[in-house]
């Protein structure tokens, strides 16, 4: 498993969630909510990644 590859991706999705969530009056209207939808399901696939490097620490 790839450390390096995980730690970005996990600071770009939590960094495009806070852009999200910093700038939701600057969206389109027509983009908002593929936009949070999209946040949101890289956000949760970064808390796995975190989970999953959590229980593969020993091994």
């Amino acid at each position: 498993m790839n450390n390096d590859a995980n730690i970005i991706f996990i600071i770009a999705s939590f960094g495009l969630a806070v852009v999200l969530i910093l700038m939701r009056e600057r969206i389109p209207e027509s983009m908002r909510r593929s936009m949070a939808i999209l946040s949101l399901v890289l956000v949760a696939f970064a808390f796995f990644l975190i989970v999953y490097s959590f229980f593969n620490i020993g091994a």
